[in-house]
């Protein structure tokens, strides 16, 4: 017989069914084959029966990865990650620890946060810059709730953080680097617009020719004044060696072995300078 409670009088305790947790409908009952797994060890049973498992939760990690959908990742590559997620749970889970769900909800999670902080960079940062740049976001979108709510500052940003100004304005670089813009993008809509990477500059190739002059600077001050003078009519005056031998009055042969002999002397103790400052931790021309 039913009896109606609502008009109970003042003293009296009434008795009321616990509410029970709700569950969802990708949350199967599999206490019996968690036990059961406990009891194995390795083999093809217990391979067999774990697969069931994945089989049965695999829809609630399907769930859990929905939520991240639209965050620069297709659906079907954040459905594999939370079924590895589902997987770990699953080898890790000790039936004692109580509902299965409560333990694979934030491990799945966990490893689907895990692969955006880890995989989703385009520009690879500092996992330290990763927290900055979660705790500045979280931090922009709490103090702009309110409609017509001005941009915090970094100021605000630190007050509201507890970190440093130097913390938070690193954060908020970290902010743009989620994701790069691509050298090909146009950054003028005109006619004649040009990309990014028209705007990037380019090695000069003067600095290589700048480098090995001054660096054979001081082969060439030690050479006899006759081999100085005789680099300087070949190699700034385009004499040839024909005319350097009769205006020297030497035979062409001899002009050759000079030629050669100064240049090796001069290029030997250009590199071995180089090799000296190298050494001992100065600065060198490369």
């Amino acid at each position: 017989m039913l009896i109606d409670t609502s008009t109970s009088r003042p003293g009296t305790q009434t008795t009321q069914a616990p509410s029970s947790r709700r569950r969802h409908d990708d949350a199967p009952d599999t206490a019996d084959l968690f036990a059961r797994l406990a009891n194995l060890e390795d083999g093809p049973e217990r391979d067999a029966i774990r697969d069931q498992l994945v089989k049965a939760w695999l829809p609630m990690a399907h769930r859990i990865a929905g939520r991240f959908r639209d965050r620069g990742e297709s659906v079907e590559d954040l459905r594999q990650v939370a079924a590895l997620g589902l997987v770990k749970a699953i080898d890790r889970f000790a039936p004692e620890r109580g509902a299965f769900e409560s333990y694979a909800v934030p491990t799945i999670t966990g490893e689907v946060k895990r692969h955006f902080r880890d995989r989703m960079w385009a520009l690879r940062v500092p996992r330290r810059v990763q927290e900055l740049r979660n705790k500045v976001r979280i931090a922009r979108r709490e103090l702009t709730q309110t409609p017509g709510t001005p941009e915090p500052s970094v100021a605000d940003l630190a007050a509201h953080t507890g970190l440093t100004e130097e913390e938070v304005s690193c954060g908020l670089e970290a902010l743009e680097s989620f994701s790069t813009l691509s050298l090909d993008a146009e950054l003028s809509g005109d006619d004649d617009g040009y990309s990014l990477a028209d705007t990037l500059g380019a090695t000069d190739s003067s600095f290589d020719t700048v480098i090995d002059r001054e660096s054979a600077k001081e082969g060439l001050r030690r050479l006899p004044e006759r081999e100085r003078a005789i680099l300087y009519m070949r190699f700034f005056e385009d004499m040839t060696q024909s005319r350097i031998a009769d205006q020297l009055g030497i035979s062409q042969m001899h002009v050759s072995r000079l030629i050669s002999r100064s240049c090796a002397q001069v290029r030997a103790e250009a590199m071995g300078q180089r090799g000296r400052r190298g050494t001992d931790g100065r600065s060198t021309a490369v």
